[in-house]
């Protein structure tokens, strides 16, 4: 049977207390920095609403997404040591220094609380749960439908892996029949070691909002992540807007050989707690650089724009900045200091909806 309500769990004793202790928690409530919150731009609700329901163009893709298994390169050793397999959204596979971690792992055919309603994925993910090599940890940025997805961690809460976290989320992975000596719960700039290696989770600071129901907005905290071997640190940003204390991060726990920023599902309206391809050079920028694997994309129609507008708006951005841009098919498995530039994949999917277009009926001069 499966446990607990798609919706999570509820914070109280310890929990509760640890949530209230943070400085981020005022007035019974997380809050970003800078003061920002989760609505729309004033002004800008009407247009938008409208915008979504009726506008834009191109938002699913036209063909299925290309995809390749990676189980026969994860069968093999990481020559550099750190090798990243994109898996769909926001899902990563990381592999750094012989450890395993999974960040915002989505199987679920829906980013919803509904199994017949809500934003369907445009793929498969590339291998089934099942097929995943042991894993050393999981990280869980944030609490949102995206993010956090019930079918996939009721399915990882029978596996002997350890999850990572922002505050409160763990109330949710609790719920679902995570045992709770497998979870911890990060504020902002706190860090944990893995028990089974030399690996440093770091929770840092992102401009987002969380929430899966009604009257719980900002319960839980959200976060970015830093992973650190002695060899290597990525930066995962999760959900985010552009805010300053990237600028920190990169001063405390900087420089980044690979950095994973979100790209997709952005609007003018919303876009100070999403980035885009814009802001998200901004943000990289900001981190020092390092090679840079864009998510948050390509699986979910979760905004206005074209399904592929990320990935080619950052393709052109970044070849005119010069940025080492990582955009590997879904399941290829890359190691980012092998990686020499872009082949823009996702195009094929145009390509292979015109091949499958009948030919024109061929018409007789004469008639």
């Amino acid at each position: 049977m499966p446990k607990g309500s798609v919706f999570g769990g509820k914070a109280h004793g310890l929990r509760l207390e640890r949530m209230r202790a943070s400085p981020r928690f005022l007035e019974g409530v997380f809050k970003n920095t800078a003061g920002v919150g989760p609505g729309l731009k004033p002004g800008t609700a009407f247009s938008t609403m409208g915008e979504f329901l009726l506008g834009g163009q191109n938002r699913t893709p036209p063909a299925p997404l290309p995809l390749e298994s990676p189980l026969a390169t994860w069968a093999r050793p990481v020559d550099t040591g750190l090798r990243a397999t994109w898996l769909g959204h926001s899902t990563v596979l990381l592999e750094m220094e012989g450890l395993r971690v999974l960040t915002d792992p989505v199987w679920g055919e829906r980013a919803s609380p509904s199994s017949f309603a809500g934003p369907k994925r445009f793929h498969p993910v590339p291998v089934r749960l099942s097929q995943l090599p042991p894993l050393d940890a999981v990280i869980v940025s944030h609490d949102h439908y995206d993010h956090l997805d019930y079918p996939t961690i009721l399915e990882l809460a029978r596996m002997d892996v350890p999850f990572y976290t922002s505050l409160g989320v763990g109330a949710h992975l609790e719920a679902w029949g995570v045992p709770p000596e497998r979870i911890t719960e990060l504020d902002w700039w706190e860090s944990a070691t893995l028990p089974r290696g030399e690996l440093r989770i770091t929770a840092a600071p992102s401009q987002h909002f969380s929430g899966r129901g009604m009257g719980d907005r900002n319960r839980t905290l959200w976060s970015s992540f830093v992973l650190e071997t002695p060899r290597h640190k990525v930066f995962f940003s999760g959900d985010t807007g552009l805010t300053p204390e990237y600028g920190e991060i990169r001063q405390r726990l900087g420089p980044f050989d690979l950095v994973m920023l979100e790209v997709g599902a952005y609007h003018p309206a919303w876009g100070d707690i999403h980035l885009g391809p814009e802001n998200a050079l901004k943000a990289l920028e900001l981190l020092g650089g390092g090679a840079f694997l864009p998510v948050h994309w390509g699986t979910f129609n979760l905004a206005i724009h074209a399904w592929d507008d990320p990935a080619e708006t950052l393709l052109r951005l970044g070849q005119e900045q010069r940025v080492r841009l990582v955009m590997p098919k879904l399941g290829v498995p890359v190691e980012p200091s092998r990686v020499e530039g872009v082949e823009p994949w996702w195009r094929s999917v145009h390509a292979t909806r015109e091949a499958e277009r009948p030919a024109p009926s061929a018409v007789d001069p004469a008639s």
